[in-house]
């Protein structure tokens, strides 16, 4: 597979995998032999680019990835991240409590972290989300710290804002920052891009596919109720329905393109750029096996033009979150 460099030197494959749902958000946890098979697979087509996150169980995920990853260890970028305050023996039921990230809660989580993955430094230590209690300096100067120590090497933020981007990469280099990007989700594209563009930085974007609204897979009115995909307004009621219009005409092109409508959304990410690695999820081998031979598709400019016209950004409905 194509390889690509993010900001501060890091190479990865062109495409990564997301870890989220092996630890059970879009469905039943993976049992640890079928984690193995997933992401070895995943290493087998090529990728060697995996992100996980402490709350992604919470904590679990990171120790599936972990043992998941320890024979190809050294040929493979992990990717971790820190920004929730996680446990609080009063309200067990909530293991998410809010955002915390100041500078000693950030090196508790690297510590953490880095005894669940079994690894002595963590690729990639992404800000997992943005804590207004925080500097954002702050934040940046203790992973650079940690960098310097030896328990990370690159430093990453997620959905942060083009200002404070800037802000942290003047006290350390960004090397990569994740946000949600897809057809349908194009908002990085007013300041966000340009400004990582303009630095240096690599965009990592989660939830390319919409996560699964533009592979058809997903229906309005048809997901469980317990799926929390339910409660975000572009899926549900009147948008989604409108939105699967949307998507149903991506189907007609991928039909007459020979691909899948997974892998032609998924090629538009791909080829908006060649400082853009997306992270696509999955929990079953063969869409792992569809998504990784994607990275071989080629776009002309009119098929580019067509997925456009397709999905036109304007006409989409419906916030990403309630």
């Amino acid at each position: 597979m194509e390889q690509r460099i993010l900001g501060d030197g890091l190479e990865v494959s062109a495409l990564g995998l997301g870890c989220m749902s092996v630890s059970g958000a879009y469905g039943p946890r993976l049992s640890q032999d079928e984690c193995n098979a997933l992401l070895r697979g995943a290493f087998e087509s090529g990728i060697t680019f995996f992100d996980t996150a402490e709350i992604y169980g919470p904590f679990v995920g990171e120790e599936m990835v972990g043992k998941a990853l320890a024979p190809i260890r050294g040929s493979v970028v992990v990717a971790t991240k820190f920004g929730f305050r996680t446990q609080n023996k009063a309200e067990p039921g909530k293991p998410i409590q809010g955002f915390d990230s100041r500078p000693e809660h950030i090196r508790e989580v690297c510590d953490a972290s880095l005894a669940r993955l079994g690894m002595e430094c963590i690729d990639l230590l992404y800000q997992h989300r943005v804590d207004p209690d925080v500097p954002i300096e702050d934040v940046a100067g203790t992973v650079g710290d940690l960098i310097r120590e030896g328990k990370v090497r690159h430093f990453g933020m997620s959905e942060a804002s083009a200002d404070l981007i800037r802000r942290a990469h003047a006290v350390q280099p960004v090397a990569a920052v994740q946000s949600e990007y897809s057809l349908w989700s194009r908002d990085v594209e007013q300041s966000v891009l340009p400004t990582l563009r303009e630095l240096g930085i690599g965009f990592v974007p989660y939830s390319p596919l919409g996560r699964g609204f533009l592979t058809g897979g997903v229906k309005p009115g048809e997901l469980a109720g317990d799926d929390w995909r339910a409660s975000m307004p572009r899926f549900s009621g009147e948008a989604g329905a409108h939105n699967f219009r949307l998507v149903e005409a991506l189907l007609s092109l991928a039909e007459r393109k020979g691909v899948t409508a997974r892998q032609l959304a998924l090629a538009w990410v791909l080829h908006q750029g060649k400082d853009i690695v997306p992270i696509p999820g999955t929990r079953r081998l063969d869409r792992l096996h569809e998504n990784a031979a994607t990275a071989d598709i080629v776009l002309s400019a009119e098929d580019l033009s067509g997925i456009e016209q397709a999905m036109p950004i304007a006409q989409v409905q419906g916030g990403r979150y309630a």
